[in-house]
């Protein structure tokens, strides 16, 4: 061998069957020297794990020898992890954001970690493993599916504010068992594991160099019994994902539909691509020619259940459908894959394409047929040795890891990998103080839990940090917030305020403080549960209060009107409200003017208490006598005071008692009363004669008047009054 010639030999370990290949490397060409194929004799595998290490080891063995007789000796191998063993699982996580004014940046990478790891911890319990036995699987990759603010759907969360962040996740997981298992049967078919490799990468990067990884590629693996899918975008592998239907199940509709062995099954199915009639000889021996198309239209709705399931997988995966789509692997080959595909995903039929080893660059072979069967074993010979995925041991918080090094690890992987809880690392906010303001309850957030102390090699740093081999991490719990502290200003944006005037002085009066039904201060701390309330004066009285002013003594008298003690105002008014007599008790609004008067007298009339007390005595109606307008007043109230029949006129002193009744029979005026407004001239009336009228009609003078009557009386001639009788008669 030249010393610029190495050789490769690689083993594809499926779960119907093994592939082993020999390659060999000239600089960077490559050629396919070799391949050995042979199907398990039990089965062996499942999902990509190894159930049976001694079954596959003999196997691997048997291939090894194979090749051996016509290579000579082979000691080191390439090998795959199966992408089908990979575990996809979905996981959130939310954030209190309620006490902070915006997100930041370091906010966003523990919330997507946290969500990461709540995945990790589903798939635990899933699997039937402890949630402490969590970390048994390596995170080889995560998309951010969604951020939320408050619920709703964001673009990102930097700078954002509301109640709650949260972010949902769907992480690719690689249980360790897989790895172990697979080492354990190389090791007893006497081969020592030369480099390791994921499935789907090892297609990747014979595929899709990354040169083209910034267009939003899908790669499917149709195997036997699972189809493998890996994404690609912005230039790197951005999610994996595995669905449990492939190749084997059009075989077995075929196998069902036409009495076929498995065997036979799977002939048929390949020779349906050629477009000629297909031989088919049924397990009875019974041989007949059938048009493809015959053969097809049985088994075409397992074909489009195939792509359905292909195509929602990358949708799940990708949140949009893709630029392109590749298929490889056996079962790619499967008739009308492609444009069941396509279909399924709304893409022309030539953006979906089989790719077979004739796409690897810088490969040559002879003697060998080639097919999309030997993508993925050519990509684990180059990409096992180029791009191998390496053990890197680090050490968290004392503890020796080996981490699965499939792409760029940072302090956050190595933290899920220990098992420590991320949410649990940063501190819990302090306690919060929840109390009723103006009947609207309002929570004051204790403060923040501080973030994780991290330190790698002794210095500072953050779990977005790339990590290499050897790293000592230390991760010390952040110290939990401090209980919530608060005073009542601090819940009044602006406190409200009321401007008035004072005997001709601007006051700007402060809002009453009320905790639990006392008054207090602007300063008071406050407690759990308090009852507070924050509002203007609304009467003389409060504003005294509000501005601590002592309240006037200069009226003293007390007077009891109906039992009820009356502090009245003097005839000068002590107090007025724009320019109208008030009390203490009067209602008072922003800009009214209040005037305080210095002297005045207690004695005040009965009529002048009654109305300062908003009592009306009296009732007025409004008529008209021989066309001249007249309002008619009477008093409806019998009155007492100190036990005496009093009129309204009457004074009152300090600690008079005065009673009020009303009349009834005082509600009325009759015809009659007008005579008390009204001066009738009755000159020469022995030779005149009455009329009185009520609205043109005869009225006597015990008839009820209304509101708006036209009274009448008219005095004529007694002579002229007969003659016009007479004439009329």
């Amino acid at each position: 061998m030249k010393d610029n010639e190495e050789t490769l030999f690689a083993l594809d370990i499926g779960t119907r069957s093994v592939t082993g290949l020999i390659l060999k490397r000239t600089n960077d060409e490559f050629e396919l020297m070799d391949v050995e194929t042979r199907e398990h004799k039990e089965r062996s595998m499942m999902d990509g794990q190894i159930h049976n290490i001694v079954a596959v080891a003999e196997l691997l063995e048997e291939i090894k020898m194979t090749l051996e007789e016509r290579h000579g000796k082979l000691e080191k191998v390439c090998v795959a992890a199966a992408g089908r063993s990979l575990k996809t699982e979905r996981g959130a996580m939310e954030l209190d954001i309620s006490s902070q004014s915006s997100v930041y940046q370091q906010d966003v990478t523990p919330l997507e970690l946290g969500a990461v790891q709540s995945a990790q911890h589903k798939l635990a319990f899933e699997t039937e493993e402890r949630e402490d036995k969590s970390f048994r699987y390596h995170c080889v990759g995560y998309s951010v599916i969604a951020y939320y603010l408050d619920g709703e759907e964001m673009g990102s969360l930097i700078d954002q504010s509301g109640q709650t962040a949260s972010v949902e996740v769907i992480a690719t997981f690689l249980p360790k068992v897989v790895v172990e298992s697979l080492i354990s049967a190389l090791q007893r078919a006497h081969l020592v594991l030369e480099a390791l490799t994921l499935e789907p990468i090892a297609a990747i990067n014979v595929l899709i160099p990354p040169s083209m990884r910034r267009l939003n590629v899908a790669l499917v693996d149709i195997g036997a019994g699972t189809s493998d899918i890996a994404i690609t975008d912005l230039s790197t592998v951005t999610a994996y994902g595995m669905v449990p239907i492939a190749g084997d199940e059009v075989t077995e509709a075929l196998s069902d539909q036409f009495l076929l062995d498995f065997p036979d099954a799977e002939r048929v199915k390949r020779d349906l691509s050629s477009k000629e009639d297909v031989s088919i000889m049924d397990i009875l021996g019974i041989e007949t020619m059938y048009p493809p198309e015959e053969v097809l239209q049985p088994i075409r709705p397992v074909i489009q259940q195939l792509a359905a399931e292909i195509s929602s997988e990358i949708m799940t995966l990708n949140r949009k459908v893709p630029k392109a789509v590749m298929l490889v692997g056996g079962g790619s080959m499967t008739p009308e894959i492609g444009i069941q595909l396509s279909e399924a995903l709304g893409l022309p039929e030539n953006r979906v394409a089989i790719r077979d080893i004739d796409a690897i660059k810088n490969l040559s072979y002879s003697d060998i047929q080639p097919g999309p069967e030997l993508v993925t074993p050519v990509g684990i010979a180059i990409a096992a040795k180029e791009h191998p995925v390496e053990y890197m041991p680090v050490t968290v918080n004392g503890d020796s890891l080996r981490l699965f090094d499939v792409k760029s690890l940072t302090v956050g992987d190595a933290v899920l990998a220990s098992g420590l809880s991320i949410p649990k690392l940063y501190g819990k906010p302090g306690a919060a103080i929840v109390v009723t303001l103006n009947e609207r309850v309002v929570s004051i957030p204790g403060s923040r839990g501080d973030a994780p102390s991290i330190q790698k090699n002794g210095e500072p740093s953050d779990l977005k940090d790339t990590i290499a081999a050897k790293d000592n991490i230390t991760i010390t719990e952040g110290r939990h917030g401090e209980p919530a502290e608060a005073t009542f200003q601090d819940l009044l944006d602006e406190p409200p305020e009321l401007q008035i005037t004072v005997n001709d002085e601007h006051i700007v009066v402060p809002p009453l403080y009320v905790k639990n039904g006392e008054p207090t201060t602007p300063h008071v701390e406050l407690q759990d549960r308090d009852r507070l309330e924050c509002r203007l004066p609304s009467s003389i009285s409060e504003i005294w209060a509000a501005m601590n002013w002592e309240k006037p003594q200069s009226n003293e008298a007390v007077i009891y009107l109906d039992n009820k003690a009356v502090r009245p105002a003097s005839l000068k008014n002590e107090c007025t409200i724009n320019g109208k007599p008030a009390n203490m008790n009067h209602t008072v609004k922003s800009g009214d003017s209040i005037w305080f008067k210095e002297s005045y007298t207690t004695d005040i009339t009965i009529r002048e208490l009654l109305e300062q007390e908003g009592i009306h005595p009296d009732i007025t109606k409004h008529i008209r006598f021989n066309q001249e307008e007249i309002a008619m007043k009477k008093n409806m109230l019998d009155i007492e005071k100190n036990g005496t029949e009093a009129s309204l006129e009457d004074s009152v002193s300090h600690e008079d008692y005065v009673k009020t009744a009303r009349n009834v029979s005082s509600s009325t005026f009759i015809v009659q009363d007008v005579f008390h407004y009204v001066t009738v001239d009755l000159s020469g009336s022995a030779n005149k004669k009455w009329d009185l009228t009520q609205n043109g009609i005869p009225a006597a003078f015990t008839d009820e008047i209304k509101e708006g009557d036209h009274i009448e009386l008219i005095l004529t001639d007694k002579n002229q009054a007969d003659t016009e009788k007479r004439s009329a008669d």
